[in-house]
């Protein structure tokens, strides 16, 4: 099990003190992000965050995000060209590529034309790079790229499969029902549960993200089963939103049970 964490997750650490607590809580590595209250890695030199990677032997799964990537623009272009660089720099394995998520961009021509459109342009950055782009579908009622079936149809539609993989999240793939698994196209698969009892499926948003327990409404580990099953051998990401879990002082406590809680269920599953 290739456990991660997410900075989301812990986003009041700084990048040397997240790079701590995924050491102690036996994490095989961390994700990182640009929308966080402070700069990304806090404009520490690359060779400085290497070193830190290399001490602590964890890897650097990714750098978060490029928002929204599916709005393409040359301030988009600017922006996934500069998060290559900072991913090459920093030697990160991928980036993050947002759909947008305010309720535009949502009429079926318009956001398969919209989407062929950012792939197309992005692809050749990628590959010069040799970087992946992680696509990752937001199930959200209000997004513009709901699910992985439609971020692979247009992946395929631009011969893109050696550049980008899906981001499987199973807060996303409860939101918007999809029952297919992709295990070959995934690059990463996000994790996070929803305890609340009351919430419906669409009144669930990011704040409702907590760490996956017996509680759990979205079916993660039944989620992360069907990866592994289907041959799925990539990083498993915790990627918690909820203000509670972000002003814990015992998030590494908290890590540690969730990941056992998900290794002891599947393995006995």
């Amino acid at each position: 099990m290739h456990f991660s964490i997410n900075h989301m997750t812990a986003p009041n650490l700084e990048w040397l003190d997240f790079l701590k607590l995924a050491d102690a809580v036996g994490a095989e590595g961390v994700e990182f992000r640009n929308d966080l209250s402070t700069p990304l890695f806090s404009g520490s030199p690359p060779e400085k965050v290497a070193a830190a990677l290399k001490k602590t032997g964890l890897r650097c799964f990714g750098l978060s995000q490029v928002y929204p990537f599916n709005s393409y623009s040359d301030e988009i272009s600017l922006a996934v060209k500069s998060l290559i660089e900072s991913a090459k720099a920093y030697g990160a394995q991928s980036i993050s590529l947002i759909p947008r998520n305010d309720g535009t961009g949502k009429g079926t021509r318009e956001r398969q034309t919209n989407l062929r459109l950012a792939l197309r342009e992005i692809k050749p950055m990628l590959e010069e790079a040799g970087i992946i782009g992680l696509v990752e579908p937001l199930g959200f009622e209000r997004s513009s790229l709901r699910t992985k079936e439609e971020a692979l149809n247009g992946i395929e539609g631009v011969s893109g499969a050696n550049e980008f993989k899906i981001v499987h999240d199973t807060f996303h793939h409860h939101l918007a029902q999809e029952t297919s698994f992709f295990a070959e196209h995934t690059g990463i698969i996000h994790i996070s549960g929803v305890v609340n009892p009351t919430v419906s499926i669409n009144e669930m948003e990011d704040e409702h993200r907590v760490m996956v327990d017996s509680k759990d409404r979205l079916g993660t580990v039944e989620q992360i089963k069907s990866l592994l099953e289907l041959g799925y051998g990539g990083p498993i990401s915790m990627e918690c939103f909820s203000p509670e879990i972000h002003k814990s002082s015992c998030i590494a406590e908290m890590l540690q049970s969730s990941f056992s809680f998900v290794t002891d269920r599947l393995v006995y599953a």
